[in-house]
């Protein structure tokens, strides 16, 4: 399948619009999806895009808990991709970053200002 990378700099702002959720891969057994490479438990979080006047909410997929980000945040999305899909007559495009966190988020340790 092919993934378009999407680049994030061209948003003038990306806002949770829902918080992050576990992706359920069996709604009868309540069984969760899990990152194939990773083995971490798949979440969505529906991410307000802006660009100028316009505004669209899409479902994003990430492996792990996206820690910190909460409704109406500010977000950066690191790694953003959208992938064709078609099954079984049905068709849309998936979402996938490989990291969500919230913008004001502190630096990693060792990456302080001035470094």
């Amino acid at each position: 399948m092919a993934s378009l990378p999407i680049d994030t700099a061209k948003f003038t702002g990306i806002i949770c619009a829902v918080p992050p959720a576990p992706r359920v891969a069996n709604r009868e057994t309540g069984q969760l999806r899990v990152d194939r490479e990773t083995g971490k438990t798949m979440y969505q979080v529906g991410l307000c895009l802006m660009a100028g006047a316009s505004a669209d909410v899409v479902t994003v997929s990430v492996a792990g808990e996206p820690a910190g980000v909460q409704l109406g945040m500010p977000v950066a999305v690191r790694n953003l991709v959208a992938m064709p899909w078609e099954n079984e007559g049905r068709h849309g495009i998936a979402f996938r970053a490989t990291e969500i966190r919230p913008l004001s988020a502190p630096a990693p340790a060792g990456k302080g200002a001035g470094q």
